[in-house]
């Protein structure tokens, strides 16, 4: 026995080691996409992310900052927060299944084979969870989802420890560190509290006698417990606190934050006089219970550093939680609001009106004062149904509905909001669980688990189609079965590094141990099933997702996936009895365990870790240095989403680059707290000009503005905001008797230009002097705009050509406003300009090409995916995409060629192949631009190798798809299409040019 705790612990830190190296060696060596720059920002400053925020990261983040080297390091070593919270998490689960394993094998001698069989499930498991593409790929970037993943690891393992020594004296200590955990993983992820009903039936089983009616009452009890915590105590804590601070404040005419104090001492108090009080009167439970309530809350107390921090009025400090108020909105987070979940409304049900549905209050003249923060639409209630699936309103949304639904539903006939009758089509309840089992939980989560444990087709984001995502396992007939035969794949597709084929091993492995769990001890199986089920299936039924997510979602199932690893593990003992029929114990042992170390963990490292690498991948950190190198000194840019914001905050908050630059999410103009925070000076950046005063934009007032065409002719920005700025009755347009509404006069725009101004200060070049227009003009095509639109507006008003500004290229072209004319390409954004340009090829505005030259042919960097030992993954192929890097290069070319400049026009193409090579990043339709310009350069033999390469790929695709029988073939439609015209195109282009 000595020697097997020997061996259980050294095997489980091998495991830890061996986790700890892969990750290590593949973790990127900077920030990655997504919001892993808001991260490292978060952390190393420890700066205000998005709601609810993950204040023990951000501590985390700032401790491991401490030793970076220099500033371009801090990303690598909160990097390195995920790899090695990763590598513990593989630590605890080796222990938890050589735990479980041991209780489920030790029917009699504990003999050599079986210890052996036991390390074996243990070693197999661990390392066929960390090989797994869904942890591995967190497990080296700063994300919150590998610490959320440790934490979890680490209850669970406690509640085994409890489980063993539940008899024992000061057994309960366990539970009271579980608590304790539990309350640190709320400062880093909620997925952890998932794990409660697992817990509670360790305890239940381990402490009564297993029943019906106590099968009941533990499951109300686990649901309970996970209620309490999530709805209860999270927001609870905090509501509580306002609830006081308003009565105090309002009511008494105390000063601010005396309620929050007095109610901090009642709570501190109360607690430590419980404490007292249940020890003195020997009060066991009800002294366990506020122990572990008063530890849960030292944890959640990690959430002081959020409010903390936002006192100090940071430059990264979202949604500004520096009060109760703003902190509890903060923590249900309010701004993203939220769809039915089990009754509710279907996407076609009317909308009748509006009411409030959530209000906050905000401090004016020593008092609170209540404001709207969201209203929620008033929907017939016919069209209401039980577990309501399909919900959004979104056109693409709706039509993935139909398809995914098979939606035929049934007529009903409404009034609208206008009063106009309508015949309308409401999904039926069985529609609803068709979209449910389809899309919900066979494409948005058995898909992933799939992945993990089958094989994975590549890593294009997949919906639904043949080609992009699928689940596979290597296996001709099941494959041919699942995505069509693959018999003509092209060999770029069969040597994808992302197919990744484990044929099926780890999925019946982890079949076979739930199995053999189920059989040998159906409470040990019960435990982990729910684990199973809390952190999987019950999340998809929570998530109620739509359709084209952003991105692929399996990062949200990585504990379920983990408990899957658990039953790998497990799976090992049944091959080890199925052995020992043939083979003496110790042998049977060996032999299933050495086996399957190589057939399920060998197999998946070996085919996981190219696609995995992100050593020497830099294309996050230069992707924010070429959107900033873009911009004129103290310019300001406009960006959009996540991808061209969050790394702009990462490299100019952590490395100090380019700080002149203002950088301005369009999004986040919508909100107060955000564009009152323009206002402040930061580091270089000058604060940004508006006319609209705090209290004009406050949450809930001019959300949204009309635009009624009263005024014919063009009107200065300026006048017309003055308009949408005054709150006279007579500037409101009345909807009805009870509703009047903010709005723009007329649709017609213009900005004037100081002509002197804008050649002194560079924004327009000398030669391009008698362009220059005396206002800048434009017509807004929609019929309203929203607080954010017009708040661009105000600050290009407000502005007065005294800033450059910027919009970034991968903004959506509607966001630009209508100013496309008015553009001016100079890299990764376009300028705005006071000249006017109209294309015949619909491009955007006009192109400086001195500057684009020398931004994209020398201060560009390309974050060595040109290297071909760096993996180049979707996400960053699609953000190249976003961004029209090709595009760039080509409108670049195409004007040097205009001017007959021929050589600079190929040196221009020559260096976007060699920078964004098809290798790394395939030729798509951009690149048929280059064809055509290198035959205009007179560059047949580059023009003809070019062509060449893109219709080899293309006709292999085709021929491909041709091969595909139904239903296959018909899902491939859209990528026919494509094909067919990019090899149509390329033999038009040579004839054309070789005649």
């Amino acid at each position: 026995m000595k020697d097997y705790r020997f061996y259980n612990n050294l095997l489980g830190w091998v495991s830890f080691v061996l986790a700890a190296i892969t990750y290590l060696l593949t973790i990127e060596p900077t920030v990655s996409l997504w919001d892993c720059g808001e991260f490292i920002t978060t952390g190393s400053k420890l700066e205000v992310g998005h709601p609810p925020g993950a204040p023990l990261f951000m501590l985390l983040g700032r401790f491991f900052s401490i030793f970076a080297g220099s500033p371009g390091q801090i990303a690598m070593m909160m990097n390195v927060i995920s790899a090695l919270a990763s590598a513990f998490t593989i630590l605890f689960l080796f222990w938890t299944i050589t735990r479980l394993a041991r209780k489920l094998i030790q029917d009699g001698e504990f003999s050599t084979g079986k210890q052996i069989a036991v390390l074996s499930a243990g070693l197999i498991g661990a390392l066929a969870y960390a090989f797994s593409d869904t942890f591995w790929f967190s497990a080296v970037e700063a994300e919150v989802y590998a610490l959320s993943s440790l934490l979890t690891a680490v209850v669970f393992w406690l509640i085994l420890r409890w489980e063993d020594e539940a008899d024992a004296p000061f057994a309960n200590r366990w539970l009271i560190l579980i608590a304790y955990v539990m309350g640190l993983s709320i400062g880093v992820h909620l997925l952890n509290l998932l794990a409660i009903p697992a817990l509670v039936f360790v305890f239940y089983f381990r402490k009564f006698t297993v029943s019906r009616k106590g099968i009941i009452y533990a499951s109300i009890l686990a649901i309970l417990i996970l209620g309490i915590i999530q709805y209860g105590i999270i927001p609870g804590v905090v509501s509580l606190a306002a609830s006081f601070e308003l009565l105090f404040v309002n009511s008494f005419g105390l000063p601010y934050n005396s309620g929050v104090i007095f109610y901090g001492l009642v709570i501190i108090g109360g607690l430590v006089y419980g404490l007292y009080y249940t020890h003195q009167k020997a009060k066991f439970l009800l002294h366990q219970i506020l122990l572990s309530l008063v530890v849960m809350l030292i944890g959640y107390s990690s959430y002081s550093v959020i409010v903390i921090r936002s006192y100090a009025n940071l430059p990264l400090d979202e949604n500004n939680p520096e009060n109760v108020f703003s902190l509890l909105s903060y923590l249900n987070r309010d701004q993203y609001g939220h769809g039915p979940l089990l009754y509710g409304e279907q996407y076609s049900a009317p909308i009748l009106g509006t009411e409030e549905d959530l209000v906050s209050y905000r401090k004016v003249n020593g008092k609170y004062v209540k404001y709207p923060v969201r209203e929620k639409s008033i929907f017939d209630d016919r069209f209401k149904t039980i577990f309501p699936r399909m919900y959004s309103r979104q056109q693409s949304h709706i039509n993935a509905y139909k398809s995914w639904g098979d939606i035929e539903g049934k007529t009903i006939s409404s009034t609208n909001m206008r009063g106009e009758r309508e015949n309308l089509v409401m999904p039926t309840f069985g529609e609803n669980l068709r979209f449910f089992f389809k899309y919900q939980l066979n494409h948005m989560y058995i898909r992933y688990l799939m992945w993990n444990f089958a094989g994975r087709q590549n890593d294009q984001q997949g919906f639904g189609n043949t080609m992009d995502g699928n689940w596979i396992s290597g296996i001709p007939f099941i494959d041919r079965f699942l995505i069509g035969s693959q018999d003509k794949m092209p060999a770029h597709m069969k040597n994808d590094p992302s197919r990744n084929t484990y044929f099926l091993l780890p999925f019946i492995l982890g079949i076979a141990g739930l199995s053999y769990q189920y059989a040998r001890s159906k409470k040990s199986f019960t435990v982990v099933g729910l684990l199973f089920f809390f952190t999987g299936i019950a999340i998809v039924l929570y998530l109620n997702q739509t359709p084209y997510q952003p991105r692929e979602r399996d990062y949200a199932y990585a504990g379920s996936f983990y408990a899957f690893a658990i039953w790998i593990g497990l799976g090992i003992l049944w091959m080890y009895e199925i052995a020992k029929r043939w083979l003496s114990d110790h042998l049977a042992a060996l032999v299933s365990g050495g086996l399957f170390l190589i057939l399920v963990p060998g197999i998946m490292l070996a085919q996981n870790y190219d696609d995995h690498n992100r050593s020497g991948r830099y294309y996050a950190r230069d992707l924010a240095r070429n959107f900033l190198n873009s911009c004129e000194k103290n310019a300001l840019i406009f960006t959009y989403g996540d991808n061209d914001t969050f790394p702009l905050w990462y490299i100019q908050e952590v490395e100090g680059y380019r700080t002149d630059v203002r950088v301005v999410n369009m999004s986040l103009l919508s909100t107060d707290w955000y564009t009152n925070q323009l206002r402040n000076q930061y580091y270089d950046s000058q604060p940004v000009k508006m006319s609209f005063t705090p209290e004009k934009i406050e949450q809930g007032t001019r959300d949204q503005i009309l635009i009624i065409d009263q005024v014919k002719e063009y009107k200065n920005v300026k006048d017309l905001l003055k308009w949408v700025s005054s709150d006279d009755a007579r500037t409101l347009y009345r909807i009805n008797q009870d509703v009047s509404i903010h709005y723009l006069p007329g649709k017609r725009l213009q900005l004037p230009v100081d002509k002197a101004k804008v050649l002194a200060n560079g924004t327009v070049q000398p030669e391009d002097a008698a362009l220059i227009e005396d206002y800048v003009q434009w017509n807004m095509k929609p019929s309203s705009i929203i607080k954010n639109e017009m708040m661009v507006l105000d600050i290009l008003a407000e502005n007065e050509w005294e800033r450059p500004i910027y919009f970034a290229i991968s903004a959506p072209s509607d966001s630009y406003l209508n100013l496309d004319e008015y553009l001016q390409l100079e890299g990764f954004a376009y300028r705005l300009v006071p000249i006017k340009t109209v294309n015949q090829d619909n491009s955007t505005g006009r192109v400086n090409k001195k500057v684009l030259y020398q931004n994209i042919m020398n201060e560009f960097t390309w974050g060595n995916v040109s290297n071909p030992d760096v993996w180049v993954d979707e996400y960053t192929r699609r953000q190249i995409g976003i961004t029209d890097a090709r595009t760039v290069f080509a409108r670049l070319a195409l004007e040097y060629i205009r001017d007959n400049e021929y050589t600079k026009a190929i040196e221009v193409l020559d260096r976007s192949i060699k920078e964004l090579p098809d290798s790394q990043v395939p030729f798509d339709q951009r690149m048929l631009s280059y064809v055509k310009a290198y035959y205009l350069c007179n560059a047949p033999e580059k023009a003809n190798a070019l062509a060449e390469t893109i219709l080899a790929r293309y006709e292999a695709e085709n021929a491909y798809f041709e091969s595909l029988k139904a239903p296959y073939f018909n899902y491939t439609e859209q990528d026919r299409r494509l094909a067919g015209f990019m090899i149509s195109t390329i033999k038009d282009l040579q004839k054309s040019y070789q005649k």
